[in-house]
């Protein structure tokens, strides 16, 4: 089996450079690539790059995910999360090949406290959300051949994420404020890349049954918290477990989202219903914490 996986040094991509590896030839490019064109802006190259490498499985973890800087450029962020999944999808198509997607719980519009299932309908309330719908629906509009796995509040152990910037400033700062009327499932780039390698050995195993696993899924840690609860939760597995770290803050305080305005709109409910995604690839997700300390030790040990 040969894959091509675009975005191969992103926080996703990178992991999937490692769960990909034992399924086959792996292809891995960034925007940087020369050896074949990986850059989404780069239409034309793009569709080069799936004709010349005739993938078996094509899976795009490269996007524009600067949410709030999707809004003063929307042009990029929809050749980028819209046209550029087009072209993939309908190169797939010419291929016969399965093409792998990630989306994100902005496509809704964060109203509620239900989680959201796969069929719910969306209303995106920012430039990344709307792009990031396009891209879905310009893939299932081209082709059936796809799985696209609708994520949220992702970090990995390499570059920086949420849990580090809190460390930094619990060891810098007396007193930290945290937003409280956010709530999500902090998920792991290495959940992410190990569920789409597990997912694809089902579609190679299922042979022409395949086609039957195609379509959207929900794909996230178990469980839910606020960006404040997750906040507390870092900080107190730093002093219980991580005794070399400081902390000098002594107040957390919960605040509304109100009182950090960002140029994109946030949804108040990011809670996905994974319970579609672990029935058909009989699948059990951790809880978020299980996820979030390992990734507390790999870092900061």
């Amino acid at each position: 089996m040969k894959i091509l996986l675009l975005g191969k040094n992103g926080q996703v991509g990178w992991e999937l450079q490692r769960s990909l590896a034992p399924l086959g030839e792996l292809i891995a490019l960034d925007r940087h690539s020369t050896d074949y064109c990986g850059d989404l802006s780069n239409l034309s190259g793009l569709a080069e790059t799936v004709r010349a490498v005739k993938p078996d499985v094509i899976v795009n973890a490269a996007a524009h995910t600067a949410v709030d800087k999707a809004e003063s450029e929307p042009e990029l962020a929809r050749t980028l999360n819209a046209q550029a999944p087009q072209v993939l999808a309908i190169e797939a198509a010419k291929l016969g090949a399965w093409l792998v997607h990630y989306s994100t719980d902005y496509v809704f519009d964060g109203s509620g406290d239900k989680p959201w299932i796969e069929s719910d309908a969306t209303a995106p309330l920012s430039v990344y959300g709307a792009t990031k719908r396009e891209g879905e629906a310009l893939i299932a509009q081209h082709y059936s051949k796809h799985l696209i796995f609708r994520t949220s509040w992702v970090y990995a152990a390499r570059g920086g994420n949420f849990a580090k910037t809190m460390l930094r400033l619990g060891q810098e700062r007396d007193k930290l404020t945290v937003i409280n009327d956010q709530f999500g499932a902090p998920t792991g780039a290495d959940l992410i890349a190990d569920v789409t390698a597990h997912a694809i050995r089902q579609l190679v195993q299922s042979g022409a049954k395949a086609a039957e696993l195609a379509g959207i899924y929900h794909l996230v840690a178990s469980g839910t918290t606020t960006w404040f609860d997750y906040a507390k939760h870092v900080l107190d597995q730093a002093e219980q477990a991580l005794p070399a770290i400081k902390i000098k803050a002594t107040e957390v305080l919960p605040v509304p989202t109100s009182a950090f305005p960002t140029p994109a709109k946030r949804p108040h409910n990011s809670r996905l219903d994974t319970s579609k995604l672990q029935r058909t690839f009989a699948l059990t997700l951790p809880a978020w914490q299980s996820g979030v300390n390992r990734m507390l030790r790999e870092t900061l040990n």
